[in-house]
């Protein structure tokens, strides 16, 4: 028998472990990690709306349709019509992107804050540029009954250089003869050519000669430039307004002047007062126009800045006699949107100028009404000391009535006690009482006097 027990199972294979496996700690896992709820969408969202993979020959068409309201279910619904009737796979409800392959052309929708785009990818090889365009697949029932309202339309085709390489004379019939501009990209790998035009089926077109661009660097260019003609429609959707708020402005900066003026002039508490009611309602017709247009224009500044990223991306080289489309855009862009900035500024200041003087009319009401409330207590004052006259000369008459009863009393009682012989002089005590009489009186009527005060 032997003089130890048996170690078990789980104490043997310990024993029999490596010494480095209790000194390295075991494999960490994601699950042991404490992610924030908003991690793996938010990490994903550098992945959504790919640009699309495109080669040359596509022939693309995308629409800008701006939202109205309840139009998230309708274009759910619009959209699962086409799918049903291609027998495709509808996007899943709430989605706010789509890409989908219907065989003959492809559908990439995405549903952005204002507008949602519609683009349709075709692949063929074909006949000359705009000659069929990708909308041209599409049924024309199902175009018709877009929820929303087209704000963009464009047409981009993307063809190989030919050779020779052609000239604005060769290819101004693709434009419907209107005058071209043009711009070698990305490093003279590509040629743009477009009028920025709308053409007789109520869309715009871009033509892209690729020289040398792969098909994912082609994808990027052509998203750029479907970005930046939604983004300058967006941006020019406040220049209409901004517009139409303009001479309204212009009349109440010049009330706000009159009621300045007036300011100077005014003669009473009732002018100031109808002034700060003339103020109060030009601020309100103020803040009723900012609160309408505040977000148009902040969409607007945020849209151009957009605008003006597409067109340094595109890295655009001159050609001798062409304009650019960073000289284009921007000169016409510009001054629309200066013209909305100027407007949205001259709002701000208007109101401004409005708080400072309704702050200076309120001050001179403090003031005025301060200066009638020390005249109050002016008067007040005044009459504390009438009635303390008065109340001082009622006590002096009250204390010669009161001395008087009692030295009628004490004369009377005088000439009793000289009747009955106890007195011989009662003349004599009536004088001297009328000293000590007073006295009394008027120290009786003091201390009740003290007692109300402090009573």
């Amino acid at each position: 028998m032997t003089d130890y027990e048996p170690l078990d199972s789980a104490a043997t294979t310990a024993a029999s472990r490596p010494l480095n496996d209790f000194l390295s700690p075991p494999p960490m896992t994601a699950a042991m990690l404490p992610f924030h709820g908003a991690r793996e969408p938010l990490f994903n969202e550098l992945h959504t709306r790919p640009f699309p993979v495109l080669e040359q020959g596509a022939r693309i068409s995308q629409l800008a349709v701006l939202h109205r309201d309840g139009d998230a279910d309708a274009e759910y619904r619009h959209i699962q019509a086409l799918c049903t009737r291609y027998s495709i796979l509808p996007p899943a409800a709430g989605s706010s992107c789509y890409y989908q392959n219907f065989g003959g052309f492809e559908l990439r929708w995405e549903r952005h804050t204002e507008f949602s785009t519609y683009t349709f990818i075709h692949r063929v090889d074909g006949p000359e540029p705009f000659q069929r365009t990708a909308l041209s697949l599409l049924p024309p029932e199902w175009l018709a009954q877009l929820p929303g309202e087209v704000i963009s339309g464009l047409h981009v085709e993307i063809h190989a250089m030919p050779e020779p390489v052609p000239n604005a004379n060769t290819l101004r019939p693709c434009f419907e003869g209107h005058r071209l501009i043009s711009s070698w990209v990305i490093d003279r790998k590509a040629r743009l050519w477009t009028a920025y035009r709308i053409h007789n089926d109520g869309l715009g077109r871009i033509l892209v000669l690729n020289q040398s661009l792969n098909p994912c660097q082609l994808g990027r260019l052509v998203r750029r430039l479907l970005e930046l003609e939604t983004y300058r429609m967006m941006v020019l959707l406040a220049f209409p307004m901004a517009r139409r708020i303009a001479p309204g402005i212009a009349e109440m900066d010049q009330q706000l002047a009159t009621i300045n003026e007036q300011i100077n002039a005014i003669r009473g508490l009732e002018d100031e007062r109808r002034l700060l009611g003339q103020l109060s309602q030009l601020a309100a017709r103020i803040e009723h126009l900012r609160s309408d247009t505040n977000f148009r224009f902040s969409a607007a500044r945020a849209y151009y800045q957009l605008v003006l990223s597409r067109l340094e991306e595109l890295r655009e080289e001159e050609e001798p006699g062409m304009q650019t489309l960073n000289e284009f855009l921007p000169r016409r862009l510009t001054p629309a949107f200066r013209t909305c900035e100027a407007v949205a500024g001259q709002l701000d200041n208007l109101s401004r100028r409005i708080d400072r003087a309704s702050e200076l009319l309120r001050t001179r009401v403090d003031l005025t009404l301060e200066a009638q409330n020390q005249d109050l207590l002016q008067s007040m004052n005044d009459r504390g000391q009438l009635q303390l006259q008065l109340q001082q000369a009622v006590e002096g008459l009250s204390v010669v009535a009161i001395s008087y009863y009692l030295v009628g009393l004490i004369k009377y009682v005088a000439g009793s006690l000289s009747d009955m012989q106890l007195i011989a002089r009662p003349e004599l005590v009536v004088g001297l009482s009328v000293p000590v009489c007073v006295f009394m009186v008027w120290r009786g009527v003091h201390r009740l006097r003290r007692r109300g005060l402090h009573g």
